[in-house]
């Protein structure tokens, strides 16, 4: 640890704004405004990085309630997938054996992962899950569940309109604080809230501290212990602040969850979740900007994420070395000759610890997988019915967890992935929307597929067998066609309110559904009335007086009550996708009419915005030029034509 000065806050005057001879800040008020709309460029910015620490191996502890100090290992099978502290001090490492664990530690706890078994409706910890490995799943859904639990803990901690939090894995999370730091350097320094002069450019005063108290903080060490007593900057400040949040939240997972995790903080993702892994079990280390060329140096770069694969062996090859110290006299122009110019420019920034990636607090999951690799295969589709219904009850309860039943999130399709040696038949198709989701509809879904796989020669023996969903939406309920947004009063309140059993096109419209589609709507002016879009057929029983479309049927509700399906896609008129039904495609266009009205709600607003600060430059420099211009005069009207106009001649 750094031998930095632990005085707290000790304070000098901040220079005021404009006076000659102080120094001032390095940044400016622009840097310190883009802090609050998390700009992923600016120099300010502060991002923490939650590593949990062995956190299958901790979900275990606290659910048997074993002290902290008792070496335990979580197995799988007769492998290792998480060792704690005490068991690693052992020599004990996931790829050890438990029968190779117990000889380096015979007090060894090895707790085996939940498993999915034929007939449970539900995974559970069978004590004889490590000798039924053909029978059983592992279930890996206590450590999402817990893992849950925790970014909900830390989204308790953060004020909600100012964070933004991404998962990065199930124990990772990644903190943009960029935001809070903002508020709270505006509360504690309220010199900062207006630039002189209005002008954004402005140099920051310099922080009226002349010492920080980082705490239990781990600092990383300077190349020059003097430049250690330079006089903090802004950038400083805001990483203090933000390391106090970030103890703060991990204080709460320890108190509320009984969980312990590393955090890092510096001024971008790449440097923070380097720091996290810097000094563990248990600690915050913070990577100050003064300090992270001397911080990465000691690195070598196969340790940077995304430089430990391939590309991270191509730069080896190229520069004959590991170590990012040797690399940083390489010039942006050697690595773009070698490794190309956007990754060559990748790695001269990452070396630097160049870092703009951002903080995604959006992310959710986009699939979820269930599979079973079979020692020894199977060879009947008895065997493989029986694994689907496991799969089933294994996806639909992690989707229950993602609030399925409260209609919330579903998925759209269902994928079967079968392999018989080295071959690998996949099929897939639509899970229906218009019933509810459940256990029963996924089996019988992925039934219909594995049927499918196995009307082909020569699919046995199967060695691994996967079901997947993917392709979530958010599920939305009593929602209206964009047709109802167009109507007013009465029409739209008809078109809400009107009984399914009237929507049934079999039936006469009434005058006033009549009345509505004759009135066009969107859907007038997506479909086409030509008899060329059906098979004409006499033999499908579309073509004839009773069939064909009339002046109240559009096409989609005529091929409905004819209850044969198009033959043809129906194509969106703006980007040429194929829809599957006109309803897929009305429901196309509805997503491209809302995204033009936000494109024209984000033009207005963007236009309002530049008329505002014209109009209060043209008030300021007013004032400064016409100080004693007397009063203003009352408006008038323009005497002059107006733009694009001329006067008219009568000879």
């Amino acid at each position: 640890m750094s031998s930095s000065p632990q005085r707290s806050f000790q304070h000098r005057d901040s220079s005021p704004a404009g006076a000659p001879g102080r120094k001032r800040s390095r940044f400016t008020y622009r840097h310190l405004n883009q802090m609050s709309t998390f700009t992923t460029s600016c120099p300010l910015r502060v991002i923490g990085h939650l590593d949990l620490d062995c956190f299958y191996a901790q979900v275990e502890m606290v659910r048997l309630g074993i002290p902290e100090d008792k070496p335990l290992a979580v197995q799988q099978w007769q492998g290792l997938i998480a060792v704690n502290y005490p068991a690693r001090e052992f020599g004990i490492g996931r790829h050890c054996t438990v029968t190779e664990a117990k000889k380096l530690c015979p007090d060894l706890i090895h707790q085996h992962v939940a498993t999915w078994r034929e007939g449970d409706e539900k995974w559970a910890y069978h004590p004889d899950a490590a000798e039924n490995i053909a029978t059983d799943k592992v279930s890996l859904d206590p450590y999402r569940l817990e893992s849950r639990r925790i970014m909900a803990t830390i989204k308790e901690q953060l004020p909600p309109k100012l964070q933004k939090v991404e998962k990065a894995s199930i124990d990772e999370v990644f903190l943009d604080l960029s935001a809070q730091v903002h508020a709270v350097l505006l509360d504690r320094f309220p010199e900062l809230a207006n630039p002189p002069y209005n002008d954004a450019s402005e140099q920051l005063p310099m922080p009226s501290t002349t010492a920080l108290d980082w705490q239990a903080d781990a600092l990383v060490d300077l190349d020059d212990e003097q430049a250690e007593f330079e006089d903090p900057d802004w950038d400083d400040v805001a990483l203090l602040i933000a390391s106090k949040i970030v103890r703060d939240v991990r204080a709460a997972i320890k108190s509320k969850l009984k969980y312990t995790c590393s955090a890092g903080v510096a001024r971008n993702k790449l440097l923070s979740k380097l720091g996290s892994a810097y000094k563990k079990p248990n600690m915050q280390t913070v990577i100050r900007n003064r300090a992270v060329q001397c911080f990465l140096s000691g690195f070598k770069f196969t340790k940077i994420r995304n430089l430990g694969g391939k590309l991270g062996e191509q730069v080896r090859q190229a520069f004959d070395t590991e170590s990012v110290s040797d690399l940083l006299a390489v010039s942006v122009e050697q690595f773009k000759g070698k490794l190309g110019d956007d990754t060559g420019v990748w790695i001269y920034n990452t070396l630097r610890g160049i870092d703009t990636t951002e903080v995604s607090s959006g992310t959710q999951i986009k699939s979820m997988l269930s599979a079973k690799s079979f020692r020894p295969s199977i060879g009947t589709i008895e065997q493989a019915t029986r694994w689907l219904r496991i799969f089933a009850a294994d996806i639909f309860s992690r989707l229950v967890e993602e609030s399925v039943l409260e209609h919330k999130r579903r998925p759209r399709t269902m994928n079967l992935h079968h392999r018989h040696g080295n071959q690998t038949r996949s099929r897939s198709c639509p899970i229906p929307q218009g019933r509810p989701l459940d256990e029963k509809t996924l089996f019988e879904i992925a039934q219909t597929l594995l049927n499918q796989i196995v009307s082909e020669k020569e699919v046995w023996p199967c060695v691994n067998l996967s079901l997947s969903v993917a392709g979530f939406e958010e599920g939305v309920s009593g929602n209206m066609g964009i047709d109802a947004f167009l109507l007013k009063g009465d029409e739209a309140r008809a078109l809400k309110e009107e009984p399914k059993e009237s929507k049934n096109v079999t039936q006469p419209p009434t005058a006033k559904r009549r009345r509505v589609e004759n009135a066009g709507g969107i859907e007038r002016f997506l479909t086409k009335r030509e008899t060329t879009m059906v098979n004409r057929d006499t033999s499908d029983g579309i073509s004839g007086s009773g069939a064909g479309f009339t002046d109240d049927l559009s096409p989609a509700q005529a091929l409905i009550n004819s209850g044969k399906p198009p033959i043809i896609s129906h194509v969106c008129p703006r980007c040429d996708a194929k829809m599957e039904s006109p309803e897929a495609l009305l429901s196309h266009t509805d997503w491209h009419f809302a995204k033009d009205l936000a494109e024209e709600e984000r033009v207005n607003q963007a236009f309002a915005n530049r008329q505002a600060a014209a109009a209060a430059s043209s008030r300021a420099s007013g004032q400064k030029s016409g100080a004693s211009a007397g009063p203003k005069r009352s408006a008038r009207p323009k005497k002059g034509t107006e733009r694009g106009q001329s006067k008219l001649s009568f000879g």
